[in-house]
C-alpha cells in the first residue's frame, strides 16, 4: 500500500496573489486577450441566434429583437464589442510576427502586413455597411 509515510520533504511553494498578472502590463494584456475569446464566442452565438430567429419567421424575429433590447443583453453586447475590437487589434499587431511573407526573396516589413490587415478590415466594414444601409 502506497501512501504518505512522513519521509517526503515538503516542497517550498511561495504564495502567489490571485491577481499577480495585473502588475505587469504585458501579462495584463495577455490575460485580457485570452478573456476576449469568450466574448468572440458570444458574438458568434448571438449572430447564430439572430440567423435562427430570422429563418424561423417574423414572430421569432420580433421575440429576438425584444430579448436583444433588454438592458442586460445590451450591456453584454457592448462589452463584447469592445473585447472583439481589442481581440482584432491585438491579432493584427501579432500578425506581422506570426506571418512571414516574402516577395522576390525579401521579407515584407511587418508594418506592411499590419497595414494590409487594417485596409482589408476597412474594406470589409465598408461592404457590410453598404449592404446593411442601402
Amino acid at each position: 500500500m502506497t501512501g504518505y509515510t512522513g519521509l517526503y520533504q515538503r516542497l517550498y511553494r511561495p504564495r502567489v496573489p490571485i491577481l499577480w498578472w495585473v502588475r505587469r502590463r504585458s501579462y495584463l494584456l495577455f490575460v485580457l486577450r485570452e478573456l476576449s475569446s469568450v466574448f468572440v464566442a458570444w458574438s458568434v452565438v448571438y449572430t447564430l441566434l439572430l440567423v435562427h430567429a430570422v429563418t424561423a419567421g417574423e414572430r421569432s424575429y420580433r421575440g429576438f429583437l425584444a430579448w436583444s433590447a433588454r438592458p442586460q443583453v445590451l450591456a453584454v453586447n457592448v462589452v463584447a464589442l469592445l473585447f472583439v475590437l481589442f481581440h482584432a487589434v491585438t491579432w493584427f499587431a501579432l500578425a506581422s510576427r506570426a506571418v512571414v511573407v516574402r516577395v522576390r526573396g525579401r521579407r515584407v516589413p511587418g508594418v506592411w502586413i499590419v497595414a494590409a490587415n487594417y485596409a482589408l478590415w476597412a474594406v470589409a466594414s465598408a461592404i457590410v455597411a453598404w449592404v446593411v444601409l442601402r
